[in-house]
This record gives structure tokens, sequence and C-alpha cells, in this order.
């Protein structure tokens, strides 16, 4: 028994040490993202939609609205 509890007395001061590293594994992380100006999780980059994009998008809008508008309003009716 003294054997298997020199194994996990060993195994624990092992875990310390391997918790103490990421710590300073994370600061050095952290230092880093705040030195770039970048927040550690980037955002998406959005791509600007062309003037033909946003009409072609706008247009099609105003159809399914139109047709929700249509049913709605034989729903009224009936």
């Amino acid at each position: 028994m003294a054997t298997l509890n020199n194994v996990v007395a060993s195994l624990q001061k092992e875990y310390a040490r391997l918790e103490a590293e990421l710590g300073q594994v994370r600061k050095a992380l952290n230092a880093l993202g705040q030195v770039s100006g970048r927040k550690q999780h980037a955002t998406r980059v959005r791509r600007p939609l062309s003037p033909e994009a946003r009409r072609r998008i706008a247009e099609a809008q105003r159809q399914r609205w139109a047709k929700v508008r249509k049913q709605a309003g034989k729903q009224a009716k009936s």
C-alpha cells in the first residue's frame, strides 16, 4: 500500500505542476491577444454587398411579404 500512496502523491504533485504551467500559458496568450489589439475571440468579417445585390434581396423580401399579406387577406374573408 505504501507504493500506491507514493504513486498517488507523485501524480498529485505532477498535476499541480501542470496546472501552474497552464496558468502561465494562459497569461501569455492573454498578453499576446492584448498586444495585437484583437479580442480573444475574433468576430466574423462581413463582406459588403453590392447595391445590385441589396436591391435583389429587398425585392425578394417584398415579394415574400406580399405573399403573406395575400394569404392573410384570404383567411380574413373566409
